[in-house]
C-alpha cells in the first residue's frame, strides 16, 4: 500500500486553513479537516488519480467541498510507493 507523508509546508497549510475557519465556524473547521484528510487518503489506493501539473512529477488532487474545495499538490514515487503531500490550498487561492 502507498504511504502518505506530509511536507512541512502542507502541514502549515492545513493549520492555516483550519485556523481561518475556526474563527468563523468551529464545526466547519473540523469538517473541513476531515474532508481534506479523506480526499488525500484516496492516494493510498489510487496514487496517480491527481492530474499532472506543469512541474515535473507534481500532481494536483481536487478535493470537493460544496461549490468549491481544496487542491492538494503532491509527488508520487512509484519506486518507494510514497506520496508526499507538498501543499494544500483552497481552490480560490493561488498556488
Amino acid at each position: 500500500m502507498i504511504r502518505i507523508v506530509y511536507h512541512d509546508s502542507a502541514l502549515n497549510d492545513m493549520l492555516r486553513l483550519v485556523d481561518f475557519l475556526i474563527e468563523q465556524d468551529a464545526d466547519a473547521a473540523h469538517a473541513t479537516f476531515g474532508i481534506i484528510e479523506e480526499g488525500i487518503s484516496l492516494l493510498k489506493n489510487h496514487p496517480e488519480i491527481g492530474r499532472p501539473t506543469e512541474a515535473d512529477g507534481v500532481r494536483e488532487l481536487i478535493i470537493s467541498r460544496g461549490r468549491t474545495g481544496y487542491i492538494a499538490l503532491y509527488a508520487f514515487d512509484e519506486l518507494t510507493e510514497l506520496a508526499i503531500i507538498l501543499r494544500i490550498k483552497h481552490q480560490r487561492e493561488s498556488l
